[in-house]
């Protein structure tokens, strides 16, 4: 029965991975209507607060999140089960896309039918935040505080300033803690062991890069570091790839990570499969094999680190949020994480707002996002459809 059980959550999993599309919010929104409403693996209020947690935790947010529900269900086989199943759509599609990117550009063929597909993108963060914003935010400090993290993070759109407004978000609300309930609390009983080796392959994978000089194992290590850095989900970590594998090491074009960027909009589940295709074309002069083994090195490399942290966090998560002040921050959290998805999608609007084509898709988007029940997927074959024709 247990078995049976694991395999049916599993299989709401995989469906999860190929019809979300649009981000952590919308991810969010998703996990309510499946996991909560029609399958009562929990309750709202602890899918909401899990995923505050993985909010303020470097990594990928939904995939810890989601991740973490297995390891409550099920325990470590199954969290590890989860991520492969949670990620694995992504990856494949993702790797695919860098394959076929390289081959269009060795054809010189245009990759001008993905015009629609970032607007759209845009429109499903603002749709996200918005219903989100609705569910979790209900008191005047929570929507103060959702302004205040847009304005600093749109005037300062720095990742490390993604930790602080989050932190401070939480602090902040944190001060409501006479509101809550009083709760019998024990103590703090942590065990170290997926902090230490977080740590260790962190320390591992940069000695083996500098003497190995292999690229398999720095790529592994680039994003490992990353993946241990980056606060905000995928919108913060997409200009941190860019900025290093672009800018820096020339590991690919301009045009080759946009066209990853816009092709990512079209891949369901997290948006971290960016690093699929980074990872997969900063190989490609090794030739197909090589950018299957780019892209396995990157997804392995930018996923690990927050799984060992959220199993590290999560063990003592229970004890630790019967702590009045710890519970009462999360509400800031939400609030903040609200904010720091309009921000996002302000700044991605913002070269489209000029331009009559984007500006109209990123309308229609949200008319129909609002007044329809049209799944997003369908929405976003829509736009391929529309740069197809157009």
């Amino acid at each position: 029965m247990r078995r049976f059980r694991y395999i049916i959550y599993l299989k709401d999993v995989l469906l999860l991975a190929c019809t979300a599309f649009g981000g952590p919010q919308v991810h969010l929104m998703l996990m309510l209507e499946r996991l909560v409403q029609k399958r009562r693996y929990l309750t709202e209020e602890e899918l909401l607060e899990l995923q505050a947690l993985c909010q303020i935790l470097p990594g990928p947010t939904s995939t810890q999140t989601v991740t973490a529900l297995g390891f409550k269900i099920g325990g470590p086989s199954l969290a590890y089960l989860t991520l492969l199943v949670w990620s694995l759509p992504a990856l494949t599609l993702m790797t695919l896309a860098a394959i076929g990117v390289h081959y269009l550009e060795r054809k010189n063929i245009s990759l001008g039918f993905t015009r629609f597909v970032g607007p759209m993108a845009v429109a499903f963060l603002i749709f996200g935040a918005y219903r989100i914003a609705r569910k979790v935010i209900r008191n005047v400090q929570g929507w103060a505080l959702m302004l205040v993290s847009t304005a600093i993070v749109y005037l300062f759109p720095s990742p490390f300033v993604t930790p602080i407004v989050i932190v401070l978000g939480g602090v902040v609300a944190s001060l409501n803690f006479k509101q809550h309930e009083v709760m019998e609390k024990q103590p703090l009983r942590i065990k170290w062991g997926n902090f230490i080796l977080w740590g260790a392959v962190l320390v591992v994978a940069a000695t083996l890069g500098a003497i190995t000089k292999s690229l398999p194992v720095r790529l592994f290590e680039n994003f490992y570091r990353n993946g241990s850095l980056v606060f905000g989900g995928g919108q913060v970590l997409i200009p941190m790839l860019y900025n290093e594998f672009v800018v820096f090491k020339h590991y690919l074009t301009r045009q080759e990570f946009l066209s990853g960027m816009a092709l990512t909009q079209l891949v369901p589940g997290p948006v971290f499969s960016i690093a699929t295709y980074v990872g997969s074309m900063s190989m490609q002069q090794y030739g197909v094999s090589g950018q299957i083994l780019g892209a396995v090195v990157a997804t392995v490399g930018i996923f690990l680190p927050g799984t060992f942290l959220i199993f590290f966090v999560y063990r003592f998560w229970d004890q630790l949020k019967k702590y009045r002040g710890v519970r009462a921050s999360l509400q800031g959290v939400h609030a903040t994480s609200c904010g720091l998805t309009i921000a996002a999608a302000i700044i991605l609007f913002q070269p489209m707002a000029t331009q009559w084509q984007p500006l109209l898709t990123v309308v229609g988007t949200l008319l129909i996002l609002y007044f329809t029940r049209v799944p997003s997927y369908l929405i976003i074959l829509g736009g391929i459809l529309l740069g197809l024709i157009f």
